[in-house]
């Protein structure tokens, strides 16, 4: 038996020619993956493949995002090829999204801030610790990874973060983690980083503005708890 194409399907049943005849908001989000991928297998179509994938995620899309080529190509139906197409459309996806948000880049509340960085590193599974260097009328002038660790902890070196700072003139700076685990409650080893950075900050005259953590779903800032 041969693999049951979108070609094969009554007119009615191809996400193709659905999107051409009624726009692309009209797919649900099996029929969009099920482009991608083209075919299913001898046993279901790309649709009904499509549907499996993301009752396994359930129907979370930025679960999907997650799935790695090895964990994809072991649903039945879904090679290298198919695999490399779904983290691709998804991560196009993402970064769309990220420069959506970069076109208001005046920061005016910590959940502007978590706006930009849980798109770059709220669903790692590692954490990362990114800062923001703003101008005298709180616009982002660039945003830059000072370190990247493993699943519970980062080493951040405070000097490389100012270095970057006076090469921007930057006057006040908002700096960024994540917690893989998804807990929000900074730990004591947060705490005197913060006050580490905020400390030499006051003597370069360069304000820490705030301190978020970052988790998928949701953060915690240090200026909002008034613990900074």
């Amino acid at each position: 038996m041969e693999k049951l194409t979108i070609k094969s399907w009554a007119l009615d049943d191809r996400p193709r020619e659905k999107l051409i005849a009624k726009g692309k908001a009209s797919l649900s989000d099996a029929e969009l993956v099920a482009i991608l991928i083209g075919s299913g297998n001898k046993k279901e179509s790309a649709v009904a493949l499509s549907k499996r994938i993301l009752n396994y995620v359930n129907g979370n899309i930025n679960e999907l995002a997650k799935l790695s080529v090895e964990k994809l190509t072991e649903f039945n139906g879904i090679g290298e090829a198919k695999a490399i197409s779904i983290i691709t459309a998804l991560e196009l996806g993402k970064r769309r999204q990220f420069e959506n948000t970069l076109e208001k880049p005046k920061i005016g509340s910590s959940k502007d801030v978590a706006n930009v960085m849980q798109l770059v590193i709220g669903d790692l599974e590692h954490e990362e610790f990114w800062v923001l260097f703003l101008n005298n009328s709180n616009k982002v002038m660039a945003k830059s990874q000072i370190s990247k660790g493993g699943l519970t902890a980062t080493i951040v070196d405070v000097r490389l973060l100012f270095k970057r700072a006076l090469e921007l003139a930057s006057v006040a700076i908002i700096v960024c983690h994540n917690h893989p685990s998804g807990k929000l409650q900074p730990s004591n080893a947060d705490k005197q980083l913060t006050q580490k950075i905020k400390d030499a900050g006051t003597t370069l005259d360069i304000k820490l503005l705030d301190h978020l953590i970052i988790t998928q779903k949701d953060y915690f800032s240090f200026a909002d708890e008034g613990v900074l």
